[in-house]
């Protein structure tokens, strides 16, 4: 049996809309490794829009254990002087709600947002386990489970307590 992250027969087309333009060609560019794609009119609107299901962003949670909390603590800084237009949240030193460690929250709305923290991310994490989960239509146990990216090591949330908190609501 395919896990939810597998395509499968009912996975949506991602040619959709694409399946009557002519082939792709094999010409490479001067690299001679890319291949050379053709020009587009206006760039792509997932530039500026999030794909649906993604309604509101994304939640970028960064978390840390207690001898990584002085290095959580001064990125948490770096990110509120370097991203100060970005929902930046409380450190919380001890686990909350789903989270199984401590770990601070950033939101971003936008995707060039989400972009430029991201690859900041990746530079300045050092050795911190990073989720990176949208806000969909699909609700919030798919996206802490299926829709998440990690960045380092995955940590295990507490998606019992998700499932109860949507029965909850």
């Amino acid at each position: 049996m395919a896990d939810a992250n597998t395509p499968t027969d009912h996975s949506p087309n991602p040619l959709a809309g694409y399946e009557h333009l002519p082939p792709l060609s094999d010409i490479k560019n001067p690299d001679g490794k890319s291949f050379l794609n053709p020009a587009r009119l206006t760039p792509s609107t997932f530039y500026t829009t999030f794909p649906s299901p993604i309604t509101s962003g994304f939640d970028i949670h960064i978390y840390f254990t207690p001898p990584q909390l002085p290095y959580a603590r001064a990125l948490h800084t770096r990110i509120r002087r370097e991203f100060p237009e970005l929902r930046i949240y409380r450190i919380w030193e001890e686990p909350v709600g789903p989270h199984p460690c401590g770990m601070f929250e950033v939101n971003v709305e936008k995707p060039t947002e989400l972009g430029a923290l991201v690859a900041w991310l990746v530079v300045w994490r050092h050795g911190l386990s990073v989720l990176v989960h949208p806000h969909t239509t699909n609700g919030v146990v798919w996206d802490h489970g299926v829709g998440a990216t990690w960045l380092g090591e995955k940590v295990e949330v507490d998606m019992e307590f998700l499932r109860r908190v949507v029965v909850h609501s």
